[in-house]
């Protein structure tokens, strides 16, 4: 029985009391930054094994969360036990990423869907390479101001890869129209494509892309100077219907 004016002592809870999978991983850190998950893990060896845990389970990662600018050290840390990662957005890491920091977190996601590497000018055409071998079902891929994309890279994308709906290759001035030719053959689902500032591309490429990609909605083609207008109208332009076909119709209005 309590005396007056005594208070009843209350266990303190700790957060890392918490269950670690059930609880903190799915419904606690999801909600924080890669920058606020850097931060905690500072706090204390517990919480570094927390978020290490939290990451090697993370789906998306992108880089542009910690800032301006991740560090080299930062990044490999924090990937380095992630295998299940689907979208990887790398823009922020331009100025020091080569293929010796991408290609082991290339290797060992092979479920990436969509990857961003913008810019990213000290890679190699080997990285384009292990991501056709190692991310057969990639679907989204912008290499927009990555030079060193040649056609042979290009190649083993389209051979590996032809699931692509979206590729940037903005820029990328190895590539002419052979190599392009190639690529929409193989990759007839792409839905978006840029060839921008490209002045190798010229109309066999456009045409090719006319009469592959049915499903495209989106071409850019800003700053191809070799592009003639009949073959930018030649995008346009739908399949014709075959007399079955229009026949159904017409008897389904009529109906």
């Amino acid at each position: 029985m309590e005396l007056p004016g005594e208070t009843r002592s209350c266990p303190r809870g700790h957060l890392l009391d918490l269950p670690w999978e059930d609880i903190l991983v799915p419904h606690i850190l999801c909600h924080l930054s890669l920058r606020q998950l850097l931060s905690l893990q500072r706090v204390s060896k517990a919480f570094q094994t927390l978020i290490q845990l939290y990451l090697a389970d993370m789906r998306c990662f992108d880089s542009s969360q910690v800032g301006p600018h991740l560090p080299k050290a930062a990044f490999c840390n924090l990937l380095k036990d992630n295998e299940v990662l689907q979208h990887l957005a790398l823009q922020n890491c331009s100025d020091w990423l080569t293929d010796k920091e991408l290609l082991p977190v290339i290797g060992q996601n092979h479920h990436l869907q969509e990857i961003q590497l913008s810019s990213c000018l000290q890679l190699s055409r080997h990285a384009l390479v292990a991501i056709s071998l190692s991310c057969p079902n990639v679907r989204s891929l912008c290499l927009a101001h990555c030079e060193w994309v040649d056609s042979l890279s290009l190649r083993s994308l389209a051979d590996h890869c032809k699931g692509l709906e979206s590729l940037d290759l903005t820029a990328c001035r190895q590539l002419k129209d052979e190599a392009i030719c190639y690529l929409v053959q193989k990759c007839s689902r792409l839905k978006s494509l840029s060839l921008a500032v490209n002045a190798n591309v010229g109309d066999t490429a456009v045409e090719e892309i006319a009469k592959c990609c049915r499903e495209l909605e989106h071409l850019d083609l800003t700053g191809c100077l070799r592009v003639k207008n009949e073959s930018i109208r030649s995008t346009t332009k739908k399949p014709k219907r075959s007399p079955a076909k229009e026949k159904n119709n017409t008897n389904m209005e009529e109906d």
